[in-house]
């Protein structure tokens, strides 16, 4: 057997044992979500005809010529009995692209469709693009918001300077897509933009995210609300905050918005993501919180600390400390799949159920704003758990 052949023997072997790896969830979990072990997509999940030169006479060594990154924040949606996920991979050059991935039970056996997603650029071409947030929309297409991001000509010495835009695709069937202008807004740069599913008063309705720069958000930021007359020339005139930062909390640096909301009963759920600065640079947690069904910019339910937050092995990676989630799945099961990656580098599954999650957002305490209002929380329901073993006696 050549070199070649033993490589690509072995490499094929390691692969399918990869794609076809079943997952297991923790055995306890918190009661609100239960973390399933395995990463569902890594690098090594890319294609091998992505990756390599197949060809022996081209590469007799069977290098790698191609080399992915990561394999991290990915929009979702349930899809013709399928689970879809459309993920952010990022190259070895830096640069990300979107690729389609999909399970028949939203836990394991994920697989990369045969190419990378092709979007169609603008007359200013994307330099970078990343983060897609999928939505289901009434008018009938299946819409893909996500970040790009271009070169700030304005700042010619600083090559890192850059402005970072909300770039609006569509589709039908997730093969071709239809690029958008991207959207105009009046607050500065753009980034964690998500399509309502639902016209408001006739109107496309879309959260955002504004900021002064491309880091930072400066005096303004939260998460916003606008609408606009049409999406193929989306322009939003004006935005009010849903939900704002706000000192020594987990979104204390800045928020965003993560995936489209879930409608419930009790309200429109979010999942959300807080960032905080410490000695170690910026930690990423994710945390949720309701708006009213017909008003679905007023916050109804804040439920205080962090929902998801990193641990262990998910606290290393390209951009440790760090988890982020744009995309869940709510089936015809009332199940949830929440899809959140790890330190810029893998993505993960938890699961949980519309029952829990509701439970959870109505009756977690919000956070008190101070060390002394914590402790008060702590004591009522310490009390609480009294009266209730002395009752039960």
């Amino acid at each position: 057997m050549t070199l070649f052949n033993e490589r690509l023997s072995k490499l094929e072997s390691h692969h399918n044992a990869l794609l076809a790896m079943k997952n297991s969830p923790e055995k306890l979990g918190n009661g609100i979500y239960t973390r399933w072990n395995n990463p569902i997509l890594t690098a090594d999940h890319i294609p091998l005809h992505w990756r390599y030169d197949l060809n022996p006479k081209t590469n007799p060594f069977l290098m790698e010529r191609i080399a992915p990154n990561a394999a991290f924040n990915a929009g979702a949606m349930h899809w013709e009995g399928r689970y879809i996920v459309v993920v952010r991979v990022e190259g070895a050059d830096r640069k990300s692209y979107f690729a389609v991935a999909e399970s028949p039970n939203g836990i394991d056996n994920f697989s990369f469709w045969d190419t990378p997603m092709t979007i169609p650029e603008t007359d200013e071409p994307d330099v970078n693009v990343y983060d897609m947030r999928l939505t289901q929309h009434e008018d009938g297409y299946i819409y893909g918001l996500f970040c790009t991001e271009r070169k700030d000509h304005s700042r010619t010495n600083d090559s890192s300077a850059a402005i970072a835009n909300c770039g609006i695709a569509r589709t039908i069937d997730f093969v071709s897509w239809e690029r958008l202008p991207d959207l105009t807004s009046n607050s500065g740069q753009q980034r964690n933009v998500v399509l309502h599913p639902y016209f408001i008063d006739g109107e496309y309705a879309l959260y955002t995210r504004p900021q002064d720069g491309f880091i930072d958000v400066g005096g303004g930021g939260g998460i916003g609300f606008g609408t606009c007359k049409e999406i193929a020339n989306a322009v939003i005139n004006e935005e009010v905050i849903v939900d704002s930062k706000e000192y020594h909390t987990i979104k204390e640096v800045k928020n965003g918005q993560g995936p489209v909301p879930i409608k419930t009963d009790v309200g429109w759920i979010h999942l959300a993501h807080g960032v905080r600065n410490t000695a170690a640079g910026l930690r990423y947690v994710l945390y949720l919180f309701a708006t009213d069904l017909d008003k679905p910019w007023l916050v109804t339910h804040r439920p205080g600390g962090h929902f998801i937050a990193p641990i262990q092995s998910e606290r290393v990676g390209d951009v440790s400390n760090v988890v982020f989630s744009n995309g869940w799945i709510h089936n015809e099961d009332d199940e949830v799949f929440i899809y959140y990656a790890s330190s810029d580098t893998r993505l993960h599954v938890a699961t949980t159920s519309i029952s829990q999650l509701v439970d959870y957002v109505i009756n977690t305490p919000e956070d008190g704003l101070r060390s002394a209002a914590s402790v008060q929380t702590i004591n009522r329901l310490i009390e609480s758990n009294k009266q209730a073993r002395a009752s039960s006696e």
